[in-house]
């Protein structure tokens, strides 16, 4: 392994030391453990990047103040009801709800979309905020991260699409990570495992995560294609990741290692909430839709996340696999 790549291993296992903590158990060093705490892994990231917690709760927060209807879209209804009444609190608004949506579930995003097109009559803007790291399938047998960080985000966009076109001008926000550049699809893999890669390991969690981020900029890029002329932007976007407790679980030396990694990667979630606001409410960024963003400003990205037949392929294949084809068809 190179350098870099040992010092993600160590994050990764750090978090894997917080959660030891978090939820109570201590994993022994057998593969069956390993795997055991690995989940526990992926249920803290699906909960950091969620909207009842870390970046996401302090977006809904930020434009509940501004006087937002907020739909908190999230698996855990327990959290997600307790975010929303923290948020009406801080806030003062009592606009801020909880609707039931699992990403892992193809079947519980069409049952959203479907209640939401039943209850609202509009939507403003979609923030498509899934950013999971760990191991395991979905529902529909994709692989975790693949299925939860776009396969998800994919299908409810489209679901949506026509009530944001209703509504505009509207816009769709969809969460990546400066991590994409580490990202490569190989739709052989795909086609074969319905998964991102071929392993369940630490490491292969991490190239899962990298690449299902790609694979948010490339759909992102390909929908702006597909909407323009129409009152629907899109944007995609790096908000820095939550510091949180990391740095009580390493050693000395991963400490020191990971110093400038924090400082390019980790912020609180109000710090992170920033870059998903401007993309939100800046004015004048009609013109940018299809661009990705960082510390507020446009950035320009790899070679990989600006090919628009990569983009493309990734859509067709989407449509595929989340049914959406054969309802075009039909």
């Amino acid at each position: 392994m190179k350098l870099w790549e040992r010092v993600v291993e160590a994050r990764l296992r750090a978090e894997v030391s917080i959660c030891e903590q978090e939820y109570g158990f201590m994993p022994r060093k057998s593969p069956t453990d390993a795997v055991f705490a690995l989940r526990r892994l992926m249920e803290k990231y699906r909960e950091d990047h969620s909207s009842n917690t870390g970046i996401g709760k302090a977006t809904a927060l930020d434009l509940a103040r501004r006087g937002a209807r907020v739909i908190l879209a999230c698996r855990n209804k327990e959290k997600a009801e307790a975010a929303a009444f923290d948020i009406r609190r801080e806030s003062g608004n009592s606009q801020v709800v909880f609707m039931h949506l699992d990403l892992a579930s193809l079947k519980s995003v069409r049952n959203f979309a479907e209640t939401f097109l039943k209850t609202e009559p509009r939507l403003d803007v979609l923030i498509n905020n899934a950013g999971l790291m760990g191991p395991g399938v979905t529902e529909d047998g994709f692989g975790m991260v693949f299925g939860v960080n776009h396969l998800g985000p994919f299908l409810l966009t489209n679901l949506l699409l026509e009530r944001m076109q209703q509504s505009g001008p509207s816009r769709v926000v969809n969460v990546a990570s400066l991590l994409y550049r580490f990202g490569n699809i190989d739709f052989n893999l795909l086609a074969s495992n319905k998964d991102l890669v071929s392993g369940q390991s630490i490491w292969y969690n991490f190239q899962a995560y990298c690449t299902s981020k790609l694979c948010n900029i490339l759909f992102t890029r390909e929908l702006a294609n597909r909407l323009d002329g129409t009152s629907v932007t899109c944007y995609s976007l790096h908000p820095g990741v939550i510091s949180t407790e990391l740095g009580r679980s390493m050693s000395l030396w991963q400490k020191l290692i990971m110093m400038p990694f924090g400082k390019l990667f980790f912020m609180d979630p109000e710090w992170g909430s920033q870059t998903t606001l401007y993309c939100t409410l800046q004015e004048g960024i009609k013109p940018l839709s299809g661009r990705y963003f960082s510390n507020c400003s446009l950035q320009e990205v790899g070679a990989n996340a600006r090919d628009d037949g990569l983009a493309k392929k990734l859509w067709e294949l989407s449509e595929r696999l989340t049914g959406l084809s054969s309802q075009t068809d039909s």
